[in-house]
């Protein structure tokens, strides 16, 4: 899934802060091209504050950050109510603008691969959860950026529709790959997504542990591989809310602080 040649992505150590509070502070990481890299972390502990900076949302305080172009979706499907399934899915084009034939035809054309067909027409509010979820990220999709910035995808979602969810999203990166940089409460999520996982420590945040997934896709919720995998970032986790984990300094979760 790496391509060795550059990075989509390169942090280095970042700082952050809101007024008082200190949400992220020397966090440094690199996402090569291609890659799904996951970010796991207790709350508050700055990962959507990082998702914004990478995206070009906001701007960091300290630290540098070096990025492709970067497109942001929130945890929130944020469609428009007005407007059918189709359309909220060409928005980025439409304001990027492509005429609406053009952008309702390159819409259509994936309405499919996310198993959408025939709910062209439909409104926001006669779609399930997990089918606006779907809309929202093809309109991620279509906004032609380089990286994806996923922000929760699926945390709305109820515990089968989104494990249908997590398959659609491998499936369709298989077919069209492209960065993605995925923010997640699920550590088996992660682990079952991702080409590496990054461990975030409590407030302010950085990480502190990578782990590889190595793993063959599809990849089973049961196989050992996928368990030992999940419990060792559980274990990282479990390390960065106390601050023991590696490279966590002490004290540091009791330094001034909230975040997001």
């Amino acid at each position: 899934m790496q391509d060795a040649t550059r990075d989509a992505v390169r942090v280095h150590g970042i700082e952050h802060s809101y007024g008082t509070t200190r949400a992220l502070a020397g966090l440094s990481m690199r996402v090569a091209r291609g890659e799904v890299f996951a970010l796991v972390g207790p709350s508050g502990c700055g990962k959507t504050t990082l998702l914004e900076l990478i995206s070009g949302l906001a701007r960091p305080d300290a630290g540098e950050i070096e990025a492709e172009l970067a497109v942001l979706m929130p945890q929130r499907d944020l469609l428009l109510p007005w407007l059918a399934a189709i359309d909220n899915a060409a928005l980025a084009l439409r304001l990027a603008g492509t005429p609406r034939a053009l952008a309702r035809e390159r819409a259509h054309a994936l309405f499919g691969e996310l198993g959408l067909a025939g709910f062209e027409q439909a409104m926001p509010h006669e779609l399930s959860g997990g089918m606006r979820q779907r809309v929202a990220f093809l309109r991620t999709l279509l906004a032609g950026r380089p990286v994806l910035c996923l922000d929760e995808p699926f945390g709305a979602l109820d515990a089968i529709t989104r494990a249908e969810a997590q398959r659609w999203l491998e499936n369709v990166l298989l077919k069209r790959p492209r960065t993605v940089v995925l923010v997640t409460h699920d550590v088996e999520e992660a682990v079952l997504l991702a080409d590496r996982v990054a461990v975030m420590c409590a407030r302010p945040g950085r990480v502190i542990e990578e782990l590889p997934v190595t793993l063959p896709r599809p990849r089973s919720r049961t196989e050992p591989g996928l368990v030992a995998l999940r419990e060792r970032a559980l274990v990282a986790l479990a390390k960065g809310m106390d601050g023991s984990g590696p490279g966590f300094e002490g004290g540091a979760r009791r330094q001034a602080g909230g975040g997001s």
